[in-house]
This record gives structure tokens, C-alpha cells and sequence, in this order.
């Protein structure tokens, strides 16, 4: 008897030990895995801290490098306009270059150019001076192909719908409108040109910006100052002056006022020789009338 009770008293305890062990393990957190099965699975790795929540004083931040406004870009400095490239690319102008530079004009326009200036050019083609007179240009001197060339040039920005607002005579580079007058008359974009000596239009576009204009036309712009120069005025004839009081209006006072003047001198000696003349034909008359009343005898 007291054996049996001895064996139901152990089993009682290894039961309540069997749950006791159970319950411990379903509570108690997973356990560092075995040798076995660190060789069996890959290492995992420690995990990272949780981010603390910020405080109450932020640091501050480095600026932006991107601008709130952004700038416009920059507009790089346009190259003044050359006059001389633009006709050499336009071609057939070599005859009118060579005398720009001869002449030194064109370093005037584009220093004009350069300063913000305008001027309009009425530029002849080649065929334009190989209808000229032979020697015509050789036989200028060099401040008349100056005033040649200026007088070419306008001395500001004409469009070509503009022409029609400018009044005659119009006015050039060249020395002044009396003796380089150039008259324009348009009908539309038909714009004729007139010198005194010729009269032509313009036949095309060149180039043309809102400070440079260059339009071409087929005849040179001859002007009359130099290519038809007016006459000078005569001298103004002698006068006689009347006799002072006392004195005789006579042959000596005639010499003394008149014949002094190399006109006068002139005057009286062509005077003197039709005298002679008709002196000597006066003589050779009463021969013959002699001769002819002597034989009627």
C-alpha cells in the first residue's frame, strides 16, 4: 500500500513538472537558434534602431543653389555691321568696294555704324560703272571720287516703304543739296532717282536692318557738280562815269576812265582797225569811180 502511493505521488510530480516545462517554453522569447541551424540558414542581419522622434529645435539648413527668380540669359554683344562683307557677299559690287576703300568712305560708315548711327547706301553694281565713259572715273580727282561716293550715301536708316516721306531735294554725304541735288519720286515700292544727269530707280534689296539699308541700282549717280559744273558768272561790263563838275567830257577824260580796263583797250582797238578799214575801202572806192569817169572822157 504504501508503495503504490509512493509511485502515484512521483507520477503526480512529473506531470506537473511536464507542465510547468510546457508552458514556460510558449511564453519565453524565441531562442538563439542552434549550432545546427546557424550551418543550415544565413546569418540575418541586427536590426536597426528605430528613428527617435525629432526635437523641438531644428538645425539649420544650407541655402539652395537654385534661385527663387531666375535670370534672363545674356544677350551677347551683336558685331557691328560690315558694310563691306555684306556687298561681297552680295556679289557683284567689286568696282564700288574698291572705291570705298580707295577713298577711305567706308571706314566713315562704319564708324558711324559703330555709334549707333544709321545710313542708307544707293550702291551701283559693276555694270553699272562699265557703263561710264571711258576714263571717266581715272580723270576725277581724289576729293571729287570722295564727293562721288558720298553722294551715294544717305545719312540715315530709309526703308523702302519709306521714301515717300522724304522731300526734295533729298540730302546726301556729299558737300550740300545746291550743287549735289538728288530727287526721289516713288509710286508704291517704285522708286526713281534722279541726278540732273540720269535718272534710274532701285532694282533690288541688298540688306536692310533698322540702322543699315543698302539697295542696289544699275546706274552710277552722276552729280552735277561735278560732272556738268555751272558757268561762272561775267564780269560785270564797265561803266562810264560822268564828268565832275569843271571838267570837259573830253577824249582825255575818256581815256583816263575807260581805256585804263582791258576791256576797254580791247574795245577801242577792234574800234581802230574797223576804222582803218573802212578807211582803205573808202580810198579804193574814189580810185575805181576815178578810173571809171576818166574813161567815159
Amino acid at each position: 500500500m504504501m508503495k503504490q502511493s509512493f509511485l502515484c505521488f512521483s507520477f503526480l510530480l512529473l506531470f506537473l513538472h511536464h507542465c510547468t516545462t510546457t508552458t514556460s517554453a510558449q511564453s519565453s522569447p524565441a531562442q538563439a537558434p542552434s549550432h545546427g541551424e546557424l550551418s543550415q540558414s544565413p546569418a540575418q542581419p541586427p536590426s536597426q534602431p528605430l528613428p527617435q522622434p525629432p526635437s523641438q529645435v531644428t538645425p539649420a539648413q544650407a541655402p539652395s543653389e537654385i534661385p527663387l527668380v531666375q535670370a534672363p540669359p545674356r544677350k551677347a554683344k551683336p558685331a557691328p555691321t560690315n558694310a563691306t562683307k555684306i556687298l561681297e557677299k552680295a556679289g557683284n559690287f567689286g568696282v564700288f568696294i574698291r572705291i570705298l576703300k580707295n577713298t577711305q568712305v567706308i571706314n566713315q560708315i562704319e564708324n558711324q555704324l559703330n555709334t549707333s548711327n544709321s545710313s542708307t547706301i544707293l550702291a551701283p553694281t559693276n555694270g553699272a560703272f562699265s557703263g561710264l565713259k571711258a576714263g571717266t572715273l581715272n580723270s576725277l580727282t581724289t576729293e571729287q571720287k570722295v564727293q562721288l561716293v558720298q553722294y551715294h550715301i544717305l545719312p540715315s536708316f530709309i526703308s523702302l516703304s519709306n521714301f515717300q516721306t522724304l522731300s526734295n531735294p533729298v540730302r546726301t554725304q556729299a558737300s550740300n543739296t545746291d550743287e549735289y541735288p538728288l530727287n526721289i519720286i516713288t509710286q508704291g515700292n517704285w522708286v526713281n532717282i534722279s541726278t540732273g544727269l540720269v535718272n534710274t530707280s532701285i532694282s533690288g534689296t541688298v540688306y536692310a536692318d533698322n540702322q543699315l539699308a543698302i539697295y542696289k541700282v544699275d546706274r552710277v549717280l552722276l552729280p552735277l557738280a561735278i560732272f556738268s559744273p555751272r558757268p561762272k558768272a561775267p564780269a560785270p561790263a564797265p561803266t562810264l562815269s560822268k564828268p565832275k563838275k569843271g571838267e570837259s567830257s573830253s577824249s582825255s577824260s575818256y581815256s583816263s576812265t575807260v581805256l585804263n580796263t582791258p576791256a576797254a583797250v580791247l574795245e577801242a582797238s577792234n574800234a581802230l582797225s574797223i576804222a582803218r578799214n573802212d578807211m582803205v575801202l573808202s580810198t579804193v572806192l574814189a580810185v575805181v569811180l576815178a578810173v571809171f569817169s576818166v574813161g567815159s572822157f
